[in-house]
Parts: C-alpha cells; sequence; structure tokens
C-alpha cells in the first residue's frame, strides 16, 4: 500500500489548491459576476482560500463539496456558518448525527438554495451549481 510522508502531503495538498482556486474563481465570476467584479480577483482569490479554510474546520474537503460550501458564503456572507442571523447554518454544519462531511453540506446547500427562494440571504445568485 502507498503511503505518503507528512511533507509529500502537504505538497499533494498544495498542488491541488493551485489547480482549485483558478477554476472556483472562474465558476464564481459565472455565478456571481457583478460580486466578482465589485471584489476584484485578488480579494475573490482571498475568500476562496478562506471559505475552503472554514469548510475544512467542519472537515468538508471533496472539492465540490468545497464549492457548495464557497457558494453559500457568496450567497449569505463570509461568516455565514456563525451569523446568528442564519442560525440554521451552524446547527447543520454542527450536527453531530451527520457524520459525512458530504451529506453534511448537501443538507446545507439545499436549506441555503430554499432559504434563499424565500428571500433570505445577502446576494441574489444568477445562475445555481448543480
Amino acid at each position: 500500500m502507498l503511503k505518503l510522508r507528512r511533507d509529500q502531503m502537504a505538497a499533494f495538498e498544495e498542488r491541488a489548491l493551485a489547480q482549485f482556486e483558478p477554476r472556483m474563481l472562474a465558476h464564481l465570476r459565472r455565478c456571481f459576476p457583478r460580486q466578482c467584479e465589485a471584489l476584484g480577483d485578488s480579494n475573490v482569490r482571498e475568500a476562496i482560500r478562506y471559505g475552503i479554510e472554514r469548510a475544512g474546520s467542519y472537515d468538508i474537503v471533496a472539492e465540490r463539496d468545497v464549492c457548495m460550501y464557497i457558494e453559500l458564503m457568496f450567497i449569505f456572507g463570509r461568516d455565514f456558518d456563525t451569523d446568528k442571523r442564519f442560525p440554521w447554518a451552524s446547527e447543520i454544519l454542527n450536527d453531530d448525527l451527520t457524520p459525512d462531511p458530504s451529506v453534511k453540506v448537501r443538507h446545507l446547500y439545499d436549506e441555503g438554495l430554499a432559504r434563499q427562494d424565500e428571500g433570505e440571504g445577502l446576494a441574489l445568485k444568477e445562475k445555481r451549481a448543480p
């Protein structure tokens, strides 16, 4: 069985991040063009890195899952996960009965989109990701 040393794993993660960030930037430009224009590329890239970090704090690390988490940041705000206006987000993310991060983020995403449709959220999303 293949085993990676800690430094090899860090290098692997760094390469994965370097590939993910430009794809996520392009995705956000398509889905949130006005916000991205207002923020500028450097701030959007910083938001992506922040989103990766915040998602990781909930063990959300799969690329698709992180993408959904970052989209929710653009809809509900950078710290939606701890924002008192959106208690449902914290409840879902801290639900110990749902240990699978992919299941958890899908539930979070679905709930976020339902609440956005009801008028909750800070930004209107022009296109929804799958």
